[in-house]
C-alpha cells in the first residue's frame, strides 16, 4: 500500500455527477488547489450496504466541513450513469437522493490505481491476455488534501469496514490548528483542547497536566 502524505494528490480528470444530478465531464480536485481543503473518498460500488451510510454521514455534516472550507468529492468505479440513477433513488429505496457533493466516475479504475486503493490488480494470461486478480472496485480510502494540493493523511479500510466522519472532522480541525498555531497534536486532541509545541519539554509538561 502507497503512502501518500507529505505528496502531491494523484491528479486525474474523469467524469462526476455533481450537485445531486448534474453530470461533467473532466471533474478535477485540481479545481480547488489554492482555495480549499478536500476530502477525497474512495468506496467499493453504488447500491451496496456499507457505502450508503457513509455518503449520507457525510452528507448530513456537509455544512461542517463548508465551515471549515473543506470540499468533499466521493469516488468508486461505478459509471456516471450508475451514480445518476443511485443520487435519484430515494433512500427508502437504497438510494442517496439527498447528496449534494461530487461523486467521481472511475470506470477505468485508473484513479484507484493511482491512490493506491484498488482491492487487486493487473495481470497478464499466458495467451498475453490481461486479466485482473482480485475484487475490482476500491477499498474505503479516505485522503485530506491541503489548499497546496498536498495529501497530509490517509486511511484506508477493508471494504466491511465503515470509516468515522467524526474522525474525519477531527483530523481536518487538528491539520488547521497546526497551521494556524504552529503546535502539534497529541493523541486524541479536539478542537479546543491544549496543543504543545515540538520540544521534549513541552511533551512532559502536557503529559503532567493530564
Amino acid at each position: 500500500m502507497a503512502v501518500l502524505v507529505g505528496k502531491k494528490a494523484p491528479s486525474f480528470s474523469a467524469p462526476a455527477v455533481i450537485n445531486g444530478g448534474e453530470i461533467v465531464e473532466g471533474f478535477s480536485i485540481e479545481q480547488y488547489i489554492g482555495k480549499k481543503y478536500v476530502v477525497f473518498f474512495f468506496y467499493p460500488a453504488d447500491f451496496t450496504f456499507v457505502c450508503p451510510t457513509e455518503l449520507l454521514g457525510f452528507q448530513e455534516r456537509l455544512e461542517e466541513f463548508n465551515e471549515r472550507n473543506v470540499a468533499i468529492v466521493g469516488c468508486s468505479v461505478d459509471s456516471k450513469y450508475s451514480h445518476w440513477k443511485w443520487l435519484q433513488t430515494e433512500l427508502k429505496d437504497g438510494g442517496i437522493k439527498s447528496v449534494k457533493y461530487p461523486i467521481v466516475s472511475d470506470l477505468s479504475k485508473t484513479i484507484s490505481e493511482n491512490y493506491d486503493v484498488l482491492a487487486g490488480t493487473y495481470d497478464y494470461s499466458e495467451d498475453g491476455d490481461i486479466t485482473f486478480k482480485g475484487d475490482p472496485m476500491a477499498y474505503l480510502g479516505l485522503f485530506l488534501i491541503d489548499k497546496k494540493g498536498v495529501v497530509r493523511h490517509q486511511v484506508v479500510n477493508d471494504m466491511p469496514l465503515g470509516r468515522s466522519v467524526a474522525e474525519t472532522l477531527r483530523i481536518v480541525d487538528a491539520l488547521q490548528f497546526f497551521e494556524e498555531n504552529g503546535e502539534v497534536c497529541p493523541a486524541d486532541w479536539h478542537k479546543g483542547d491544549k496543543a504543545m509545541k515540538e520540544t521534549q519539554e513541552s511533551v512532559a509538561e502536557y503529559l503532567s497536566n493530564q
